[in-house]
């Protein structure tokens, strides 16, 4: 037996959450881009103005993004910008 098979791997809730999260988002985002969407615009409406028409109903996009909860959504979206941008001292 290999050694890092042998090893248990941990998730936390929150990882869980968020791996769900990013995978809902990405199958939302491939649907509008299949419809011909600028995935961003319309995700982006979505959240601002929680009205469901922003988001087709190809591939069942719309039930998969209104399960997510938006504060949770904006929450991670955020962490996730903040991690991947370089910090600048003005």
């Amino acid at each position: 037996m290999k050694e890092n098979q042998t090893k248990t791997v941990l998730f936390t809730l929150k990882e869980q959450k968020e791996l769900e999260i990013r995978r809902a988002l990405q199958s939302v985002y491939n649907s509008l881009t299949e419809k011909g969407y600028n995935p961003i615009n319309q995700i982006v409406g979505y959240i601002l103005s929680e009205d469901p028409t922003y988001i087709t109903n190809h591939n069942n996009a719309r039930t998969i993004i209104s399960k997510i909860d938006r504060d949770e959504l904006l929450k991670i979206l955020v962490q996730s910008y903040l991690k991947s941008s370089p910090r600048r001292e003005d």
